[in-house]
């Protein structure tokens, strides 16, 4: 049976009160407990999917926890949660079979990002079933996404080694499923690793795994990700932030077909497709000696690039009415849709999130939308505030069309705005426009900074307290409720 599936658990109620909030915004269903004890309580009558707890609690602690659920529920991955301080937990933790380690303080998105992943590892037999294997980021009409499908296409018969680069968000792990599962290897594992997310002191044992006493505190022999992908594949994300002494070891791996566990003395033969992907310019690395060349040069046998959001426009409708359905069906409503209006609006939309914006933004509208039919109005703030999207104007007084919207010189956009206003007559102005300035600059920097007023201020060239006295000005705390609480 199932419930909730995601169970924070923390004794710490602030930061319960974080995640809950996420999870509420991403139409993630959660249940909170305040000691591991009464979750394993309630393990006898239901199991989520995935679970996120703390190490430090008082009664039985995060690790002992882990323990028992691993034996009871392997299928169960468990997030763990420690100070980033506490290396020794974190080594405990990956050796008790924890999915992923989160250092306290984490970032919100990153931990959202994190469970959303553990729950895509950990798909509803039915779900894994029912067809829905039609990726977000494999939908679209745009030339570019036309280009990776044939190209995925093309490498189905091969185990040649792939390099996806594009931006954060473009969906690069979704197209590494996809070449896993139009492979030869499509019955064998499928294992993703994010190596900047891992602790550079873990990497290496998490990469090749360790013996017994390879370390302090290594209590057990432990396989590592290349042994968990043998026959598959193991796509390695954000390859960029390896650390040099590591790429040197994952060079030895592909070169010579082989590697060692820490602490290990028998070599161990690795029969597994490598698909790295990066959103930083590895020659730019490479030039800076922060990249080795010979294993750039292994890597980028294959290069996809995936395109950024504002590349492929044309595919936000079909990705948006995908995402609701989406979102509505986990969240058992009827889907919602977006007014002819709402989705040119959306369809404009530069989405410097890429396709993990989008996604969250049609998890925002199915849980926060009144109505099924979605108007101009019932969308976020920052999507249809007029001065960052002019389109909001071709509605109004004769602006520009949606095919300016974002392009050219912003200064130059400002004084067509200005003229028109005089045209029309209007007075005050530099009051007005100076106001809409501020307050984008101030959403802009609090949204930048996951709602932390002293860092959005520092960032924005103010103190703290000027920039609480412009919210109160400009009248932004009612809009702003949730982000001034994170501050």
């Amino acid at each position: 049976m199932h419930t909730n599936p995601v169970w924070i658990i923390d004794d710490d109620k602030a930061i319960r009160w974080v995640l809950e909030k996420a999870l509420a915004r991403g139409g993630i269903g959660f249940e909170s407990f305040a000691s591991a004890d009464d979750a394993l309580n309630a393990l006898y009558d239901a199991s989520p999917r995935v679970i996120i707890s703390d190490i430090r609690m008082p009664g039985t602690d995060g690790l002992k926890f882990l323990s028992r659920v691993k034996l009871e529920h392997p299928e169960i991955p468990v997030i763990i949660m420690t100070a980033h301080s506490d290396l020794d937990s974190a080594v405990a933790a990956f050796q008790g079979g924890a999915f992923e380690y989160l250092p306290k303080p984490f970032d919100v998105d990153q931990a959202t990002a994190l469970i959303e992943r553990a729950l895509a590892e950990t798909r509803e037999p039915s779900e894994a079933q029912n067809g829905e294997e039609e990726m977000p980021a494999l939908l679209g009409q745009a030339p570019a996404m036309q280009d990776v499908f044939r190209a995925i296409g093309r490498l189905s018969q091969s185990s040649v080694t792939v390099l996806i680069t594009g931006e954060s968000g473009t969906g690069k792990e979704r197209v590494a499923e996809a070449l896993h599962r139009h492979s030869v290897r499509a019955s064998k594992p499928f294992i993703a690793l994010n190596t900047a997310a891992i602790p550079k002191d873990l990497l290496e044992s998490e990469l090749f795994g360790h013996e017994k006493g390879a370390f302090t505190g290594a209590l057990a022999s432990r396989r590592g990700r290349f042994e968990e992908a043998e026959g598959g594949t193991l796509f390695l994300d954000e390859i960029g932030d390896m650390p040099i002494e590591l790429q040197t070891r994952l060079l030895r791996v592909l070169s010579d077909g082989h590697f060692y566990r820490v602490g290990g003395h028998t070599p161990i033969k690795a029969n597994v497709r490598v698909i790295a992907a990066t959103h930083q310019n590895l020659e730019e690395r490479v030039k800076n000696g922060q990249f080795r060349e010979d294993l750039f040069h292994r890597l980028n046998v294959i290069r996809l690039r995936l395109p950024p959001m504002r590349e492929r426009s044309e595919d936000i409708p079909i990705l948006t009415r995908y995402f609701l359905l989406r979102s509505a069906k986990n969240l058992g409503v009827e889907p919602k849709r977006l007014s002819d209006a709402a989705m040119e609006l959306v369809r404009h939309y530069p989405f410097p999130g890429n396709v993990r914006q989008l996604e969250n933004l049609c998890q925002w509208i199915t849980v926060m939308a009144p109505g099924q039919t979605v108007e101009l109005s019932d969308l976020p703030t920052d999507i249809r505030d007029p001065a960052l999207h002019p389109v909001l104007e071709a509605s109004g007084e004769g602006a520009a069309g949606p095919a300016a919207v974002f392009g050219g010189d912003w200064m130059k956009g400002l004084a067509d705005e200005v003229a028109r206003r005089l045209r029309a007559g209007e007075i005050g102005i530099i009051d007005d426009l100076t106001r809409r300035f501020e307050e984008t600059c101030i959403r802009s920097g609090l949204a930048h900074t996951g709602g932390r007023k002293v860092e959005a201020a520092h960032l924005l060239g103010w103190g703290r307290n000027t920039l609480t006295r412009k919210i109160q000005e400009l009248g932004m705390e009612a809009a702003h409720g949730e982000e001034m609480n994170h501050g």
